[in-house]
């Protein structure tokens, strides 16, 4: 355990923001953060659990205490001739659990490859990508109370995911999340429901891809859109799709007969890039950040921005796209300070 003052959080976070942390406390262990509540030193201030800081836009200075998870371990609890049950601790790299995985031939997180997150992290945010979520194999979450130190043990109904979403996404003051367990399989049975998987496939002339190849293309795909976070800053998609009944996709459609979306229970999610571009707002410049011009839906550090100038742009967007589509952008992206 390693407990610091006033420190800058310009190396933990993402989009690369210097906001400062009046206090900085980094586990390793959850036992120590069980020493840390029972010894009282998160009493009485706000407090901010940290991952990764790959989904994080500071937009001041945080005062109170920055908890930084980075604890490790991957744990194999059962495993039968079908299945295997793993434990992950929160501060292992979301990616490097995947490819662990794919390693060890438990398989199913082929689709969630490259996407930057801690594993406590992708719980909180039930991080999703071409057609997989987090969820559909998470079976537990174990965390600690922040008032008394005890641990719970959410089981994957009592977690409440939703479309980038989670109980502990709202209760965010009350829990800190110390491991995931997830169900995976022994055998492959690949998502390639995505139409850009099976043209990238095509293109590389692989008919019957293996786990790898699938994970290999996924990754290809991602960063061939998105800015790796150690050449330019970003959070990745700063918004969410959002999605309307279908009489306000009927009435879009008829506007805008070229409209991206896709059904989503009795409505349809649209494509919040699509939008954003459609608005103008696709490859600008507003001082130190901009919308990145090859992805809409991402918003980059054009250089020593801070969380002010993030916040500036993503209202304007919002503003913009609500004008013209009467849809209100909510941002995927968490906003501390």
């Amino acid at each position: 355990m390693i407990i610091q003052k006033n420190v800058s959080l310009l190396p933990f976070n993402s989009f690369g923001i210097n906001a400062l942390a009046e206090e900085m406390i980094t586990v390793e262990h959850a036992s120590e953060l069980q020493g840390i509540i029972g010894g009282g030193l998160l009493s009485d201030k706000m407090v901010f659990v940290l991952g990764g800081g790959n989904n994080v836009v500071f937009v001041g200075n945080f005062d109170g205490a920055v908890v930084h998870m980075a604890n490790k371990g991957i744990t194999v609890l059962d495993e039968d001739a079908d299945t295997v049950t793993v434990r992950a601790e929160a501060g292992e790299v979301w990616d490097d659990f995947v490819w662990y995985c794919l390693e060890h031939q438990w398989f199913g997180l082929e689709n969630l490859v490259a996407i930057p997150s801690s594993i406590g992290a992708a719980a909180v945010q039930n991080i999703g990508a071409y057609g997989v979520e987090a969820k559909d194999f998470i079976v537990e979450v174990e965390a600690l109370d922040i008032a008394t130190g005890n641990k719970r043990c959410f089981s994957n109904a009592e977690c409440s995911f939703g479309y980038r979403d989670s109980v502990f996404k709202h209760s965010a003051k009350h829990f800190i999340i110390i491991s995931v367990t997830f169900r995976l399989s022994k055998t492959p049975k690949l998502n390639l429901s995505y139409l850009a998987i099976n043209q990238y496939l095509a293109y590389s002339g692989i008919t019957d891809p293996t786990p790898k190849q699938l994970a290999k293309c996924i990754a290809d795909l991602r960063w061939s859109k998105l800015p790796k976070p150690e050449v330019q800053g970003s959070v990745g998609s700063f918004f969410k799709n959002p999605v309307v009944t279908a009489s306000h996709y009927e009435e879009l459609k008829e506007r805008f007969p070229n409209l991206v979306a896709y059904p989503a229970g009795d409505g349809y999610k649209l494509a919040a890039g699509w939008m954003i571009e459609k608005s103008g707002w696709k490859g600008r410049t507003v001082g130190r950040v901009g919308v990145y011009p090859k992805q809409a839906l991402v918003l980059v550090n054009c250089g020593g921005c801070d969380g002010n100038d993030v916040a500036r742009l993503a209202n304007a967007i919002i503003a913009d796209v609500e004008t013209m589509f009467g849809v209100r952008l909510q941002p995927e992206a968490i906003l501390v300070g």
